[in-house]
């Protein structure tokens, strides 16, 4: 049963708008799209081009290699997706250009983000776009340290991250709260059936039934995967007493020797 309004809205600002079908036609997506729960729009920058060739793209003053995408297109598919927005309800859109150059997407942004009931995202192509958008840019996010061919694929993982925070969306309420980044460590091992499986067991602790035991398992091994694999994320982070005590056992025990 769809709801009378999304719980959140995008639109899309992008020269290959079928690309989004990735998310919409398929997974937990793709179920809270067809729910209703979010609604998104595809607006494509060459519908505002002034010419026979719906031209959106052309060199750069000064010289250099590669196109860029026009001001003038982009600002107005802005302008018109604002102005639908409004028509329909929602607030003034926050307006998020997908760039190398952006804030790096994190947990802590997509919680920012979802303050918003609406964004409208840029996703832009060849070697760049011209400067001026950013008179009408309010966040410009990054999904890391490397280039690629456009901006659809960062503004999908933009989206995923929000999408799978929202209510209804999870199957079980409690995933999203127990991903990994969302209390600022790295989740825990999980296992599933088989019990043994050429001769890997699955830790006693986790088939004993002991609830108490069992979360600080979890916090302990979600301790030792960060301080392993990603110690920047501690550093940043106010442990508990108890974190502080299994975070020092789980540093004594590797001094030791290798965890088994």
């Amino acid at each position: 049963m769809k709801t009378t309004k999304p719980l959140f809205r995008f639109d899309l600002i992008s020269l290959m708008p079928e690309m989004f079908q990735a998310l919409t036609d398929y997974g937990v997506t793709g179920r809270a799209f067809k729910s209703g729960i979010i609604e998104m729009n595809l607006c494509n920058p060459r519908q505002f081009a002034k010419d026979a060739h719906n031209t959106v793209d052309d060199k750069s003053y000064g010289g250099g290699p590669g196109m860029l995408m026009m001001v003038e297109p982009l600002v107005k598919a802005i302008e018109s997706l604002k102005d639908t927005q409004r028509k329909k309800g929602f607030k003034s859109a926050k307006v998020v250009h997908m760039t190398p150059r952006g804030k790096s997407l994190s947990h802590q942004l997509v919680r920012e983000l979802l303050k918003e009931e609406s964004l409208i995202i840029v996703a832009s192509r060849y070697e760049g776009v011209d400067e001026r958008i950013n008179d009408w840019v309010d966040e410009e996010i990054s999904v890391g340290d490397y280039v690629m061919s456009g901006g659809e694929l960062p503004a999908m993982t933009l989206m995923d991250c929000l999408i799978r925070q929202l209510p209804g969306v999870l199957n079980d309420e409690e995933s999203a709260s127990q991903d990994s980044f969302v209390d600022g460590l790295l989740d825990h091992p999980h296992y599933t059936r088989p019990e043994v499986y050429r001769g890997i067991k699955v830790p006693d602790v986790l088939m004993s039934g002991d609830h108490e035991k069992i979360r600080t398992w979890r916090l302990k091994e979600s301790l030792r995967q960060t301080w392993n694999k990603r110690p920047d994320l501690l550093a940043e982070r106010l442990l508990t007493k108890e974190e502080s005590r299994l975070l020092q056992e789980v540093k004594r025990e590797q001094e030791q020797g290798p965890y088994n």
